[in-house]
């Protein structure tokens, strides 16, 4: 996953950059401890649940290799390959492209990259299904990321794949600031429920 940095210079209006920046470091600041074993095993079993409600056994499915402080989806990783599935781990690519996808195995070499992450060493693939991180959410659809711009613009380049958003109850706001280039999801999976967005 691409660590916090900030926008592109031209990508919001400056009200609305201050709006986003102000919101991001109060929530960068809350997230200090990590989830509970138990908040995170009920989040996995729903986002499980998710893929299995929308696309079949065989799917290539993009989840995330967690940073310090971000919910740890590895055991979800593993569940997903047991379960058939082909897991997608993204690569941070300079600024201003898309994100790229490549297949991970259990046991197999992560090879660090920008902004500390890390992807696997494996062949790229294109997803069937995309699970995007968040900082925060609303229930619109529309979601704070950190920044970079990345997943909005691999959601828009990879046309209609299903994308649904992750995350903790607690990071629900009343109203996420939005752009002309921030794409609403239709789902976000939270450890207490699953909400269809915009409805």
């Amino acid at each position: 996953m691409a660590a916090p940095h900030t926008s592109p210079p031209d990508s919001d209006s400056p009200l609305l950059a201050a709006a986003k920046a102000d919101l991001r470091r109060r929530l960068m600041a809350a997230r200090a401890r990590p989830a509970a074993d138990h908040v995170t095993e009920a989040l996995c079993r729903r986002m499980l649940a998710s893929v299995h409600d929308a696309v079949p056994a065989g799917a290539a499915v993009a989840a995330v290799w967690p940073l310090p402080g971000e919910i740890d989806l590895r055991a979800l990783c593993a569940r997903l390959h047991g379960h058939g599935y082909r897991v997608l781990l993204p690569e941070t690519p300079p600024r201003g492209h898309p994100l790229r996808f490549r297949l991970w195995q259990p046991g197999g070499r992560m090879v660090p990259g920008r902004f500390g992450t890390a992807h696997p060493d494996g062949p790229a693939g294109r997803p069937d299904f995309v699970f995007v991180p968040l900082l925060a959410f609303d229930r619109r659809g529309f979601r704070l990321g950190y920044g970079g711009g990345y997943y909005d613009r691999t959601l828009a380049g990879l046309g209609p794949v299903p994308a649904t958003g992750y995350g903790l109850a607690a990071q629900e706001v009343p109203e996420v600031p939005t752009g002309r280039h921030d794409i609403p999801l239709p789902v976000v999976v939270t450890e207490r429920e699953t909400i269809r967005c915009g409805t």
